[in-house]
């Protein structure tokens, strides 16, 4: 049976949305499922409680279910309250707190991905007592649908009666992430019922620099995508969506190696051959001892401290950084620091006192977190904040800085565009400065080049460029430059065929 309130709520919305906004919600609402891939920084979170708010009003469903990442919960919270009059009930791990807030009358509930897990059986048993309406928020969270939280979406699917899913990175590594997003809302129809079918069309796999005819299927497949989501997907970028905001330029800088941190990476570099040469042929990122080892790679071209305690000389991309950060210090601007490596935010923050430096890393917890980041928004001696991606990439504005310096990237595509976007977005009002330091000679200039592919990939298949664009600025080149990385290493070893 059925709970009702008592009192129903207020259901108005306090303040108005951008244009876009309000048509990205107005194309949506209706639709028994939908897709909202605005790029980051163009208020996805407004227009989802818009369109909430409106399968309220009008009576499409009586509860509706928010599902965030667990860092975001405040977030939500914080936007409810600014936007409506409704405070969302939330579900956390706390089993008895969220079986009471199930047999109550709540309009909204707030929860995290992992409680879709523990209590999916209960999940099952209250949609069958109510309409439900459901926003993924951060939906690129179930890219990989073999994961717990995307196997229990999966199976709860068709028991939302409405069902909106949000990212801006839709594509958050390589195209195959769609995947389980749009199964999630349409069971197949769009892009098939075969992950491994549809992976194996859009992968971006080192044999597309030198296989044309490979090259000419991925192209057309990645070309397809945007027209088969057309009808149920709506994005806007920056440009489209005809935001102003102030200039962003991009600067690769080039450093080397200091002399032992070189002899370091040579070192690493001559075990690397060992396992990624299969079957003569270089593997990409596949597999688990690949990746170790290249993230091995990436460690010392970054601080050779992370892998050696013994290192004790300024790497060669500390002496860039110290630069880079005093001269935004010394016209009044404030800097983001970005590393993928917990020790090395760390690490980082304290060679960086001098401006105030504090640090943002998986290993705070978030009372910890949220003062540092307090600071570095309010206090003006604090002109640096060094963070890795995992803790601060998302929902967070952070327009008070507008530099972006990537100490070292991973290979995540998602890492390092939510990453920069940080500073890029509504309220910013200077220009933006996005720099990526490079080890020459290194890993790095593979990852650079990786990155760049994946970027073009995705804009491909969410349709941001067509696909004569996409062919002008796309190389493939990564594959050549993963060669000749593993080529230094046969040399360093004597030699090996390929």
């Amino acid at each position: 049976m059925a709970i009702r309130a008592v009192k129903e709520p207020r259901l108005g919305v306090k303040l108005a949305a951008f244009p876009y906004q309000d048509a990205a919600a107005e194309r949506v609402r209706e639709l028994e499922y939908a897709a909202v891939f605005h790029e980051q920084g163009l208020g996805k979170t407004k227009i989802g409680v818009d369109v909430l708010m409106w399968w309220l009003q009008n009576h499409v469903v009586d509860s509706v279910l928010i599902v965030t990442k667990r860092a975001l919960l405040q977030n939500w919270k914080d936007e409810l309250r600014e936007h409506t009059y409704i405070e969302a009930r939330v579900l956390d791990q706390d089993r008895s707190a969220n079986y009471r807030a199930f047999n109550t009358p709540a309009r909204v509930y707030l929860t995290h991905y992992e409680v879709l897990v523990s209590e999916q059986k209960r999940l099952e048993l209250f949609l069958r007592t109510r309409d439900v309406g459901i926003i993924l928020d951060e939906a690129h969270r179930i890219k990989n649908p073999s994961t717990g939280v995307s196997l229990a979406l999966h199976a709860l699917r068709t028991g939302f009666k409405r069902r909106l899913i949000m990212t801006g990175t839709p594509v958050a590594n390589r195209p195959q992430d769609l995947w389980s997003q749009i199964f999630f809302l349409d069971g197949g129809d769009a892009l098939g019922t075969d992950y491994a079918e549809f992976t194996r069309r859009v992968n971006l796999t080192n044999d597309l620099g030198v296989d044309a005819a490979r090259r000419r299927d991925f192209e057309q497949s990645l070309e397809r995508i945007p027209e088969r989501l057309a009808a149920f997907c709506v994005r806007d970028t920056k440009e489209s969506a005809g935001i102003e905001l102030p200039p962003k330029t991009f600067e690769t800088i080039r450093v080397d190696l200091e002399h032992r941190q070189r002899e370091i990476y040579d070192r690493y570099i001559e075990e690397l051959q060992h396992v990624v040469i299969r079957d003569g042929t270089p593997m990409l990122d596949d597999a688990e001892q690949v990746l170790k080892r290249l993230t091995r790679l990436i460690q010392v071209a970054s601080n050779p401290r992370l892998i050696d305690e013994g290192y004790r000389a300024e790497s060669g991309k500390m002496t860039a950084l110290r630069r880079l950060v005093g001269q935004a210090a010394d016209v009044g601007e404030k800097t983001i620091v970005w590393t993928g490596f917990i020790s090395n935010a760390r690490w980082l923050a304290e060679n960086l006192h001098a401006f105030g430096a504090v640090a943002v890393h998986g290993d705070m917890d978030l009372d910890a977190r949220n003062a540092a980041l307090r600071t570095f928004k309010t206090e003006d001696d604090c002109k640096v904040l060094v963070a890795t991606p995992g803790t601060a990439k998302e929902g967070l504005t952070l327009t008070v800085a507008n530099h972006a310096i990537f100490f070292d990237r991973s290979l995540s595509l998602d890492d390092y565009l939510q990453a920069q976007d940080r500073i890029h977005r509504i309220t910013q009002t200077r220009a933006c400065t996005v720099t990526n330091l490079v080890a020459a000679g290194t890993v790095d200039e593979w990852v650079d080049a990786l990155l760049s592919s994946k970027q073009g990939a995705a804009r491909l298949a969410q349709g941001d460029i067509a696909r004569d664009a996409f062919q002008g600025e796309m190389s493939y080149d990564y594959g050549r430059i993963l060669q000749d990385i593993l080529d230094a290493a046969g040399r360093n070893r004597g030699g090996y065929t390929t």
